[in-house]
């Protein structure tokens, strides 16, 4: 599920709230001069607190009123200090009738938080009088009373303690046969939170598989007169579909059609549960819901468009799962007419929607950003890839695109569940799609209405990837529309409409830079000095796609650009600042080594390194401020010089301190907190980055400090991250200065040995790229380190489903050893040939791929029998090649004449037959095979 899940827990907890500090002091403030009040009652009797070193030896010692002015978690430290105070909270929930509600549910949440923390050292009389309570109790007249004591019980069976109270379930089981509909709703309410919190243990032996009762039991209150019951019964079952529970298999067919029966139901809360099994049914009972497909699509059609928002949103998952089904696309193509049109209508904002975004307030941009506001990143730490032939091919993919234009309200609801179902559907039906949309859009991209021009502009950036071939013929009028559409007076429409045209960025590249980069660029740029807050945020992010699609075609606007850019530094709010390092780093990833030119330097640095000075080495606005001069170094290479001593130094210390942190916390867990390592991770990817762009300029200041020390240990980190981006710098400072590295390799050729795991995929593939690196300086030295790696190595590259970057780096790397060792590597040559080819034919040609071929050359010049096999795949590898060395080439010649000589013409010619024309011809022409 998406969003939404939780059910009546979440329901509940949303009624009776989470405990704040703010409504914890208050209600405590109430309840707790009372508490005090029963505590020194208590030590009249001669009762004492627990812990006798406490502060006061019993409560007589403080004055009456102490307890009402000390903070709310230290008075409830002081009465948790009484056995008793917790008959005393259970007491004040179930019996003290003559107080208000919420302070008497709050009693219970007080309880139910001493239950989380504490429960183990509750003496027993306490726990059974708890529970027993409870039980008596579970039918209170109050909703909000009944409600708390089953969060108790639910608090209490989660603890482990579903075993030690065995008549538990069946207690409230037949408590649902009760004629008091209070008992029975109040049973039915715990056991629904019970079924969500501990559904595992319930389809267990340990408890003796309590479900082959409890669900038919379920199903026989689907058809109760009450709605909050049956609401109850369904909310109940559905919490064991997607594990395929044994005992709901067995009733299937009668859970569907009850299901069918409570279709229409007239309460609001059965119809969404309905919808919700209905959609994780999609996912694992597709074959009991085929027969009934029409007439499920034609109910999920009317419940999409339900009045309340809700069911519709649950009912418009269906759309987002069915898509996903490989019978997606016949079951759905005949209802394409009905359902198109009811998702485009879910995209316009509602009221709610806009009062919650404040789509009225235009300009916001010197209101700063409030905490919440700030949703926590994560750092995605540095992988070597090789660049490929089809350019701007990713292989991972990228979250950034997703639909999220209203991240404020970042709860899921209808308007994003119906974009994402259009998009989803859009990549099922590609351009058959479009009959159903374009007359649609037609209508919604020139309304009057605001509201409705802004839904079509969402719908045409939705639709963008799927059917993007069927829509260039009309983007020439449509591409410029929105631009225009960037300036319009409404903020929301500005911000949807720099959404939209990220989207349509591949194909505004794909044409004469004047026609519609230039004025793109012009009014997006505009953009990131909007008025209004989310209008910035939107065009930082759509130029940051921009950037990479446009790479160096935005070379000749680089002043115009840094200009914007640096002039948004004194703009933006906390917020949106972040947002702006990402679009710097970015454009230093795009352009490069052009941004190294004095005037650039002198425009873009200044900024970075003042923020750089300002923030303290705890505040987590490094992480994206360190991943942008990460970048910036990268390109700037010499040009980043002037700044380069203090930024290595201070990830130096990053790094020290942090795993310094890391040794305390080991130590001593009560006396110290563990450190958020991400610090450490950014701080060693930035230094990848100093090494990658200054190269042998780093020399001096690795010499000057002890990093390789604290590699040694990043390198053993329990973090998968921390090792990936210890061995991506261990990589690049072996490129950068290898004398330095030279003294550890004994240390640390074993530890790269045993990360060469493909389960932790993006670790291996940097500690393979690393070794592959470290044998190219080292040379013969790499003999006795061979053993340690290579049988790894050739599993790796024999792996079925490797992804492909780890494939590529691991043949790089075996051609590399066999480059510095071909009497130690090419004994296996017949072991890794037939994969090691197939990997390297689509990488560009680069400095990685020349030592990697030169190595399978000398490899087949060692153990020619090795390749003979495969000879087909080496050459077909060897065609791969557009422009090698005239050394390469000759190996390559003589490889592929000394076969031809060897085989005889004959024999050749019945073998080359079987090419492709194009290998044929390639062969013939570059090497005269």
């Amino acid at each position: 599920m998406r969003g939404g899940g939780g059910g009546q827990s979440a329901a509940c907890a949303a009624e009776i709230g989470g405990l704040s500090g703010v409504e914890l002091a208050r209600g405590l403030n109430r309840l707790g001069c009372w508490a005090w009040g029963f505590c020194q009652a208590l030590a009249r009797k001669g009762w004492k607190p627990r812990s006798e070193g406490s502060q006061a030896s019993h409560p007589g010692a403080v004055r009456a009123n102490t307890c009402c002015e000390l903070p709310a978690s230290r008075k409830l430290e002081q009465l948790n200090q009484y056995p008793d105070f917790n008959n005393y909270l259970i007491f004040v929930l179930t019996k003290l009738k003559s107080e208000d509600e919420p302070t008497r549910s709050l009693s219970g949440l007080i309880l139910k938080n001493n239950v989380k923390a504490h429960f183990q050292n509750f003496p027993n009389g306490v726990t059974d009088f708890i529970k027993s309570e409870c039980l008596n109790n579970i039918g209170d007249s109050s909703p909000l009373i009944r409600a708390t004591v089953g969060i108790l019980i639910t608090t209490i069976a989660s603890k482990g303690e579903l075993q030690n109270w065995p008549d538990l379930l069946p207690k409230l089981c037949s408590l649902l046969d009760s004629e008091d509909y209070n008992t029975c709703e109040g049973a039915f309410g715990a056991l629904q939170k019970i079924c969500e919190d501990s559904a595992e243990i319930l389809d267990s032996d340990v408890l003796d598989r309590p479900l082959n009762i409890m669900i038919p039991k379920f199903l026989q209150f689907f058809k109760h007169s009450s709605p909050k019951i049956r609401s109850h019964a369904v909310a109940c079952v559905n919490q064991f579909i997607i594990s395929r529970t044994q005992a709901l298999m067995l009733h299937i067919d009668s859970f569907i059609e009850n299901l069918f029966a409570l279709a229409g139901d007239e309460e609001p809360e059965v119809r969404k549960n309905v919808c919700r099994a209905l959609v994780m049914l999609l996912e694992v009972r597709m074959d009991r819901l085929l027969p009934h497909m029409h007439n499920i699509v034609e109910y999920m059609l009317q419940r999409t468009q339900d009045q309340d928002e809700n069911v519709a949103l649950e009912a418009c998952e269906f759309w987002l799962t069915l898509a996903e089904q490989p019978i997606c696309k016949d079951v759905l193509i005949r209802h394409l007419p009905k359902l198109i049109p009811v998702l485009v209508n879910g995209m316009k904002y509602s009221d709610i929607d806009i009062i919650l975004l404040k789509g009225d307030v235009e300009e916001d941009e010197t209101i700063p950003d409030s905490e919440q506001d700030i949703r926590p990143r994560f750092h995605r730490s540095r992988t070597v890839a090789q660049q490929h032939d089809e350019d701007g091919i990713e292989e991972e993919d990228d979250d950034d695109d997703e639909i999220d234009d209203d991240d404020t309200i970042s709860d899921w609801n209808l308007r994003k569940c119906s974009a994402a179902a259009l998009d989803v559907l859009a990549n099922v039906y590609r351009d058959e799609l479009l009959p159903h949309i374009l007359p649609l859009l037609k209508e919604l991209l020139f309304h009057h209405e605001w509201v409705v021009k802004e839904s079509g502009i969402l719908v045409l950036g939705a639709i963008a990837e799927g059917c993007m071939q069927g829509m260039i013929p009309y983007l020439p009028e449509l591409i410029p529309h929105l631009i225009q559409c960037l300036s319009d007076k409404k903020a929301l429409v500005r911000s949807i409409t720099c959404w939209t045209l990220s989207r349509y960025a591949h194909w505004v590249v794909s044409q004469p830079p004047d026609t519609y980069l230039k004025p793109l660029m012009t009014e997006l740029l505009k953009r990131i000095l909007d008025s209004n807050k989310r209008v910035q945020e939107a065009a930082c992010s759509a130029f940051a796609t921009l950037e990479e699609e446009a790479c160096t075609e935005l070379v000749p606007y680089l002043a115009y650009i840094l200009d914007t850019l640096v002039f948004a530094f004194s703009k933006y709010q906390h917020k949106n600042l972040l947002i702006l390092y990402d679009a710097i780093g970015t454009l230093a990833d795009s352009v490069g080594h052009h941004l190294n030119k004095p005037e650039y330097i002198q425009m873009l640095m200044p900024p970075l390194i003042q923020k750089w000075n300002m923030l303290k080495d705890e505040d987590k606005d490094l992480f994206p401020l360190l991943e942008c001069l990460s970048s910036v170094a990268t390109a700037l290479q010499s040009g980043f010089l002037p700044y380069c001593e203090p930024v290595y130094q201070r990830c130096v210390n990053l790094v020290q301190k942090t795993l310094a942190q890391a040794m305390l916390n080991n130590a001593q867990p009560d006396q110290y907190e563990a450190p958020d390592k991400d610090f450490m991770i950014v701080a060693l990817d930035l230094l990848s980055g100093l090494a990658e762009g200054l190269g042998g300029n780093i020399e001096q200041l690795v010499a000057r400090s002890n990093i390789l020390t604290l590699m040694y240990q990043c390198m053993q980190d329990k973090m998968p991250e921390v090792r990936q981006s210890s061995f991506a710098l261990l990589g690049d400072l072996t490129k950068a200065c290898f004398q330095h590295v030279k003294p550890c390799i004994a240390d640390f050729m074993p530890i790269l040995g045993t990360n060469l795991n493909p389960e932790f995929i993006s670790v291996c593939n940097n500690a393979t790229w690393a070794i592959g690196e470290i044998s190219i300086q080292m040379g013969i030295e790499m003999q006795p380190y061979i053993p340690m790696v290579l049988h790894q190595l050739v599993e790796i590259i024999n792996r079925p489903n490797t992804p492909k970057t780890l494939l590529e780096n691991t043949a790089i790397t075996i051609g590399r050893l066999g480059y510095v060792c071909p009497q130690e590597v090419a004994p296996m040559l017949q072991q890794f040939i037939r994969p090691w080819c197939t990997s390297l034919r689509n990488i560009r040609d680069n400095e990685e791929k020349d030592s990697a071929f030169r190595g399978i050359c000398t490899m087949i010049s060692v153990n020619p029998s090795g390749v003979i096999q495969d000879f087909i795949f080496f050459c077909d590898a060897v065609a791969s090649w557009i422009n090698p060395k005239d050394d390469l080439r000759d190996m390559f010649c003589k490889i592929l004449h000394g076969f031809k000589n060897q085989v005889g013409d004959e024999n050749w010619r019945r073998f080359s037959d079987q090419f492709p024309l194009p290998l044929k011809e390639r062969l013939a022409a570059f090497y005269g095979v």
